[in-house]
């Protein structure tokens, strides 16, 4: 089996003691991969939703106290799956090399105009 870059991927979901899941296939496109696929989908559309909803409820601050405490708890879930799509997605890029500078040491620079 040759699998390019990390060998596993991270899943979105933990198993039942909390540890993460991992994947090993040569086939991106199976069944498991979609289904992962999918849920990473929802896990950001999640997150996305409660950024807005945490938008309405700082703007409303008379139901702060009860409202803050369910928003905080909802993000944390959310923050958790999307850090997990993260580092999934990041081990997944393809692995290369520094880029390749031409006319020296110096390295990307910055047109003139950038600093104003």
């Amino acid at each position: 089996m040759t699998i390019q870059n990390n060998e596993l991927r991270l899943l979105p979901w933990s198993g039942p003691d909390g540890q993460p899941c991992y994947l090993s296939t040569e086939n991106n496109g199976g069944y498991l991969s979609r289904v992962a696929d999918n849920t990473e989908a929802l896990q950001l559309e999640v997150a996305a939703e409660l950024g807005e909803h945490a938008l309405e409820v700082l703007s409303d601050w008379q139901n702060w106290p009860n409202e803050l405490r369910l928003l905080v708890t909802d993000m944390a879930g959310a923050l958790r799956d999307v850090h997990r799509v993260a580092i999934s997605r990041g081990h997944r890029l393809p692995l290369t090399g520094p880029p390749a500078y031409e006319g020296g040491d110096e390295g990307l620079q910055p047109p003139a105009a950038a600093f104003g």
